[in-house]
């Protein structure tokens, strides 16, 4: 599971690279830390700005001091997961590819004005949201992009390009596809009552309905298998020429397989460099999946890969969240190779090492909580290289395996990405969030002071303990709530972490300094849900992303509950809108109370109530709130989505040819980054 790509108007004063030590005694020495720390201005975080979307950079700090071996183990990681890139641009629209080779064949041959041409500039826009987004459709919206330069103009550019271009024979329909706004026109339907596998445009599906594949995967399984496969993560679903619904499955040899043949050659080179034999062995039994297609193979891995803690360096590659599938089944290809922050592991240590503490304590029905919480391991971590699903755009915490038998019976592992966070922090400062949106100045002072703190606790409760809390009743289908899982399950994280940020045993175990501090969490957090994340929807829609459903569900059902005691209040002054928190004691009971029904939900797969839960609060925007929202950040430079570049690995050889190290480079742009992407791991030509 993901929290995935945070609006980064939310990240306020996230300061960077705290100590374990630091974090452990509070902001105070915290700050001490920072006061001695070269100015990070000079590395230039912001890269590119277009659109909606803002392009930064972020650093590897740790890279250097690396071992050789540790070093090589990053380059060949690294180089499996840019091998991947093609997978995901191929589910997330079968038209994806085509059109973005047609669209860099433009870019590259354009002899016209760059700088002055109206319809150029808005094709080069067009083209870096679409590299943004892996396909056509935005990557959290799901929308399809509206492009601003004529139809006659690409026609134009086309003309000139080779008759045999690789594209040609596919011109007019990609022509129909890019410019007709009812074709394919959403990536991922989530919309209550619509059969949500014909309306939606990605590649995970052809020729079958909703009721098809529910009926197709229904069959297959056994409600008394206690180790159930995930199944569906790893297939695209069709139909074979007798009409008979079937799998077309993701490995060496079936769909994919050219780009998953790269994925294997750099596996195995990367296992000559594993740290031990443990680690050797996960990533040989993940190459034996990508060979076989066995999800059950999968599973293996996945146990071996939440077993290896001892390892420095690690790595997620596969096809792991379902987000991207109306169904939540289906897994999208995405890769993060990264190496732990020792250091600033300290935090995550001491939360996992209380796992059993918090499941216990937990104000959920005693029949849903696990009675051994099981290899619980936290992390924070520094990513090496983004890819996939995780790139541009990408999460700052991540806990995996998905599969709730695994995280019984073996726990999980859980990271936040501190590198990550640190660059939005870098490239955030200034931006007058803070004066236009918090009520007042005790409350931004509040913000400033804690929010870095409990805003890291709060990834690292989320991923570390509330994905991994809880238990589903014997026969309840991991897969019960259908399309609103992904939706409820962040809710579940969400309401976990919130909820403990509140209780006193974060002062008592050295994490927090201020029995108060959990106030800058709460406030972020309802502001947010309430009110800004809203600058993220176009007027007229619904919200349909999951983590965003959860965040408005949450703060709108509190909202609803604590209104006879007045817990949160929406304030008027001089015509705009704030959120005021009266009780934020209350606030939390409110939480605890939520958590317990999300929990009893999932744990008895009531996919009615959930259903319920999320169509009432999370779903339907308030027309008037939103105008407002949206008017107020009209005046605020700040870009609503942000992702990155990767930076380069460049081996450096000796005479003979051996590799004396391994070299990071952080120089490449945005536009050039996208066109060696596309022209050296074309995986799926």
């Amino acid at each position: 599971m993901w929290n995935k790509n945070p609006n980064p108007i939310i990240i306020m004063k996230l300061t960077t690279l705290i100590t374990g030590a630091a974090l452990a005694l509070g902001t105070t020495a915290a700050a001490q830390v920072f006061s001695s720390e070269p100015p990070t201005h000079e590395f230039n975080y912001v890269n590119d700005r277009f659109a909606d979307i803002e392009v930064l950079r972020y650093k590897v700090p740790g890279f250097e001091d690396l071992t050789l071996n540790q070093k090589q183990l990053v380059y060949y990681l690294t180089e499996a997961a840019i091998w991947g890139r093609d997978i995901l641009w191929d589910q997330n629209c079968k038209y994806n590819l085509p059109i973005r080779y047609m669209l860099e064949d433009v870019y590259e041959n354009y002899k016209g004005d760059r700088t002055l041409d109206p319809q150029y500039k808005a094709f080069e826009t067009y083209l870096k949201q679409l590299w943004f987004a892996n396909g056509i459709h935005h990557h959290y919206s799901t929308d399809k992009f509206v492009p601003a330069f004529s139809r006659e103009f690409l026609q134009a550019e086309l003309a000139k390009l080779p008759a045999d271009a690789r594209w040609r024979p596919m011109e007019a329909e990609l022509l129909e596809v890019i410019f007709n706004p009812a074709v394919y026109a959403k990536r991922v339907n989530q919309a209550e009552g619509q059969d949500l596998i014909l309306t939606s445009a990605n590649n995970m599906y052809e020729g079958v309905t909703q009721k098809e594949v529910e009926d197709f995967y229904a069959n297959k399984k056994n409600p008394d298998d206690a180790t159930p496969i995930s199944y569906g993560l790893n297939a695209r679903v069709t139909k074979d020429k007798d009409g008979k619904v079937v799998e077309q499955v993701y490995r060496l040899g079936g769909y994919y397989s050219d780009a998953i043949a790269h994925i294997i050659e750099n596996l195995e080179k990367a296992m000559q460099f594993a740290e031990n034999e443990t680690q050797r062995a996960t990533i040989a039994k993940l190459v034996e999946y990508y060979r076989t297609g066995d999800l059950k193979t999968f599973d293996d891995y996945s146990i071996s890969w939440v077993e290896d803690t001892a390892s420095q360096v690690d790595f997620i590659n596969g096809f792991i969240e379902s987000y991207g599938d109306p169904l939540g089944m289906t897994g999208s290809w995405e890769s993060i190779v990264n190496f732990k922050n020792i250091p600033a592991s300290h935090r995550t240590e001491v939360l996992s090492s209380e796992a059993q503490w918090f499941e216990n304590n937990s104000p959920v029905d005693p029949r849903f909580r696990k009675e051994a919480v099981k290899g619980v391991s936290a992390k924070v971590i520094t990513a090496a290289i983004l890819a996939g699903d995780a790139y541009p755009a990408t999460p700052i915490g991540i806990n995996l395996p998905n599969a709730n038998w695994i995280r019984a019976a073996h726990g999980s592992k859980s990271v936040t990405i501190e590198n990550i966070t640190q660059a939005y922090d870098e490239a955030s400062h200034g931006n007058g969030f803070n004066e236009e949106f918090v009520i007042d100045k005790p409350t931004c002072e509040l913000l400033d002071k804690y929010l870095f703190i409990t805003d890291n606790l709060h990834t690292d409760l989320h991923e570390c303990l509330g994905h991994g809390s809880g238990r589903l009743l014997p026969g309840v289908d991991p897969d019960a709530l259908k399309a609103h899982g992904s939706t409820l399950e962040e809710a579940r994280a969400d309401l976990f972490a919130l909820y403990y940020l509140g209780d006193p045993k974060m002062v008592e175990m050295g994490l927090l300094d201020n029995p108060d501090a959990y106030k800058a969490e709460y406030y972020k957090y309802i502001l947010n849900g309430l009110m800004t994340q809203l600058m993220r929807i176009e007027p007229g829609k619904d919200v349909e992303e999951a983590h965003m459903r959860n965040r408005k569900l949450i703060a709108e059902w509190v909202y609803e509950k604590g209104h006879a005691d007045n817990v949160v209040e929406l304030v008027k002054r001089d015509g705009k809108t704030y959120v005021k928190i009266n009780d934020y004691r209350k606030l939390r009971e409110l939480f605890g109370q939520l958590l317990g029904e999300v929990q009893r939900i999932k744990s008895e797969g009531d996919y009615e109530a959930g259903a319920a839960l999320v169509e009432a609060y999370g779903v339907k925007v308030d027309p008037a709130v939103h105008k407002e929202v949206l008017d107020r950040y009209a005046h605020l430079d700040i870009a609503p989505y942000r992702g990155f570049v990767n930076p380069t690995y460049r081996q450096v050889r000796n005479g003979n040819g051996e590799v004396v190290d391994v070299e990071i480079e952080y120089n490449e742009d945005y536009i050039p980054q996208m066109l060696r992407y596309g022209k050296h791991y074309n995986g799926l030509k």
